[in-house]
């Protein structure tokens, strides 16, 4: 019988994974919490180093097919300046662009894509609580579900459920936090078709205000000061549709659409990662492994990446601590390299226009000499779009 993979987490992680050892004849069952993938305020942003792994897996044509934006260029405005300072044109990959699509469409193209394979099964409203032991090894979870606790035995247990992950606190595997000066509202408002066609971030002094082209409407992120939150709430919440309308003037009036502090969904920000990713049964990926900023987007596309890698050694069916810590080895890198230069952005880009005071708004010297000249646009491009060691599926297809 084959070996079976419990994957706790229906997230981008937690599906790729399970595409993957399904199709190389693992039985591979995902847990998840919700009846649906619908949840708004995730992150949307497909980029080519996923786009390039869809395509090694045969699904990039069915993939595009689906309703979706294209992002080819990411440009900033400081002040008055605006500056392009990424052209993913001048990146060799298959797809130089990003696609921008919801999160549930995407979920929903890998489920339906994983249930052509006999070895992979999907359990809705399932959230694992508690891990099964023999000994000192994981043997599987209990997961909560409509019908009560139920029991799934596993020979790996594989946490792919984020950032709260509650598989990687109840398999007590120590955690290093590198620290966020930042949160961010997450909120939309409606698109005219007079608007800007661009995805665009406007950085003012104290606000920095990020606004995705998603069609028929903006998906906006409003960059805050650590815990600010609460002061923004007792200025109301007509200050705040009032400060949003200044930074961005073609869509004041609709700012209006802000009805109410529910419309608006804070994500606290964090940066962290595992100093071990793995224990004797039990493996974290993605989120649950390391919690990225939301700088660059890189998020999905780095959860991704692990899944591929995990894949690619656990699909000969062998799960041993040996196979374990070399997904952490391959991961490990790319992680650290990427979160250094996040918490650089961070600390020194982000943090200095929060600032009330100081000194008069431009361009940090990286951009505008980007701007200004277009060769150098493909290193944010290719750090961005394809990342620190891009993986490559290497697992088996079996047939469907």
């Amino acid at each position: 019988m084959a070996k079976h993979v419990l994957i706790a987490g229906g997230g981008p992680a937690g599906m790729m994974l399970g595409l993957l050892l399904a199709r190389a004849g693992v039985r591979a069952t995902v847990l998840e919490k919700h009846a649906d993938f619908l949840r708004d305020f995730r992150g949307d942003t497909i980029h080519p180093s996923t786009l390039a792994v869809l395509h090694e897996l045969g699904l990039l044509e069915a993939f595009l097919k689906l309703p979706h934006q294209e992002v080819r260029f990411l440009e900033a405005q400081f002040g008055e300046e605006r500056v392009r300072f990424v052209d993913f044109a001048r990146v060799r990959t298959r797809c130089p662009f990003i696609a921008m699509i919801p999160q549930w469409d995407f979920l929903d193209f890998l489920a339906r894509e994983a249930r052509r394979f006999p070895t992979f099964a999907l359990a809705m409203q399932a959230q694992a609580t508690r891990l099964l032991f023999d000994g000192a090894r994981v043997c599987g979870a209990i997961a909560q579900t409509p019908q009560g606790a139920r029991e799934f035995a596993a020979d790996l247990v594989v946490g792919a459920d984020g950032r709260h992950s509650t598989i990687r606190e109840r398999a007590e595997l120590p955690l290093t936090d590198l620290g966020a000066p930042i949160d961010a509202l997450w909120f939309r408002i409606s698109r005219s078709a007079t608007d800007p066609a661009e995805t665009m971030a406007r950085f003012d002094r104290g606000s920095i205000l990020v606004m995705l082209n998603r069609g028929d409407y903006w998906q906006c992120a409003f960059v805050i000061a650590k815990g600010a939150i609460d002061d923004l709430k007792r200025g109301g919440l007509a200050q705040l549709r009032a400060h949003l309308g200044g930074l961005m003037p073609f869509a004041a009036a609709r700012m209006q659409e802000i009805r109410a502090w529910d419309d608006v969904k804070l994500l606290t920000v964090q940066v962290n990662r595992l100093t071990r990713w793995y224990r004797d049964g039990l493996l974290c990926i993605g989120d649950a492994a390391h919690a990225m900023s939301p700088v660059g987007g890189v998020g999905i596309n780095l959860a991704i990446q692990d899944a591929v890698a995990a894949a690619n050694v656990l699909c000969r069916g062998e799960f041993g601590e040996e196979q374990l810590a070399a997904v952490q080895r391959r991961r490990e890198f790319p992680t650290r390299v990427t979160q250094a230069l996040q918490v650089i952005v961070q600390n020194r880009v982000l943090a200095r226009f929060l600032a009330k005071e100081g000194d008069p708004i431009k361009a940090p010297l990286a951009l505008r000499l980007a701007g200004r000249f277009p060769l150098l646009r493909q290193i944010p491009a290719r750090l961005i779009g394809i990342g620190i060691r891009p993986e490559h599926v290497r697992s088996p297809a079996v047939a469907a």
